[in-house]
This record gives structure tokens, C-alpha cells and sequence, in this order.
């Protein structure tokens, strides 16, 4: 009886194995950035908007942060109508907490952002793909991670959103130059 000779691992099957485990890596790294993304510009420009508004009272506040909002998502009142009551519990957090932030004005933020995106969910979305997919202040990259789904409904014209730009990494493709924080 003659004796197999044992396989060696052989070095490019382990390459293409490494390749195949980054790769899917970096998706899901990819993944999770742009949603968290997403969501943290989101909350800076409805920290921003509120700031703005905090003179205001605290209704008109709310309803005016709320009209610029939609606005930048490109949505009329009607859009979300079942949501009214989130929004309106999101955008008041945020301008409360213009008022003066404590612990319990952070904690009606976060609880606020967790119902409205629950909320959403209920329509197979999320605050983050609103966000990338909706908001003329996007990040291009994000497009480039998640693409704007063909069946996605009332897609707005954005042409404000960066487009990446052969000979740059993904990453860079940023938002538009009025949409970038001031410091």
C-alpha cells in the first residue's frame, strides 16, 4: 500500500481565504459607518437647526425645526403622516435641550430617536437610510456602501450630493460644502 503524500495548505488558497474574511469584514465595517454616520449627521444638523430656533417658543421652535427638516429630505407634511406624533416628540427633544441641555433633556433625545426609528422600521426604513437616501446634505460615500434602492418611494432630485471622484478612496466622497460642520 503506498502512502498519500499529506496536502500542504497551500499559500494562495489561504490568501484567497484571508482576502474573502477581510472583504466581508470591511462590508460589514463599511455597514455599520454609514449607518452610525448617518445618524450622527442627522442629530448634528437637528442640534444645529435647534439652536437656531431656541428663541423662538418652544412650539414654533419645534415646528419650524421640523419644516426645515422635511425640507432637506425633500418630504411634504403628508409624508410619514402616521409618524406626526414621533417627529413631533424628536424635534421638541432637540429643541428643548436648545433651551439648556441636562441629563434629562439627553435622555429625551436618545429616547426620542429611538421611538422615531423604531417607528420607522414599521415602514421598512430607519433614520439612517432616510438620512442617506433622502437628505440633500448626504454623504456620497454612503450612496456608494448602500445604494438608493430602484424601488425606493418619491426619490428626491439631490444634485447637491458629492459624487465620488475617480482616483479617491471611497471614504472621501463627502457632503456638500454647506452641509459641513463650521468650528
Amino acid at each position: 500500500m503506498t502512502e498519500q503524500p499529506t496536502k500542504m495548505p497551500d499559500l494562495v488558497d489561504e490568501m484567497q481565504q484571508a482576502a474573502e474574511i477581510a472583504i466581508e469584514t470591511m462590508k460589514t465595517a463599511s455597514i455599520t459607518a454609514r449607518r452610525l454616520h448617518a445618524k450622527a449627521e442627522l442629530m448634528r444638523h437637528m442640534r444645529g437647526t435647534a439652536l437656531k430656533m431656541a428663541q423662538l417658543p418652544a412650539d414654533e421652535a419645534a415646528a419650524r425645526v421640523a419644516r426645515e427638516w422635511m425640507q432637506a429630505w425633500h418630504l411634504d407634511d403628508g409624508a410619514y403622516a402616521d409618524l406626526a406624533p414621533d417627529i413631533a416628540r424628536f424635534t421638541r427633544a432637540f429643541c428643548d435641550d436648545a433651551r439648556g441641555s441636562t441629563p434629562t433633556t439627553q435622555r429625551s433625545i436618545r429616547e426620542a430617536i429611538q421611538a422615531l426609528d423604531t417607528a420607522l422600521a414599521n415602514h421598512n426604513t430607519s433614520l439612517a437610510d432616510q438620512m442617506a437616501w433622502r437628505s440633500e446634505c448626504a454623504h456620497g460615500w454612503w450612496e456608494l456602501v448602500a445604494p438608493t434602492p430602484s424601488d425606493f418611494p418619491n426619490p428626491p432630485q439631490r444634485p447637491s450630493v458629492s459624487r465620488h471622484r475617480q482616483g479617491t478612496a471611497f471614504w472621501d466622497t463627502g457632503c456638500a460644502e454647506r452641509c459641513r460642520p463650521t468650528v
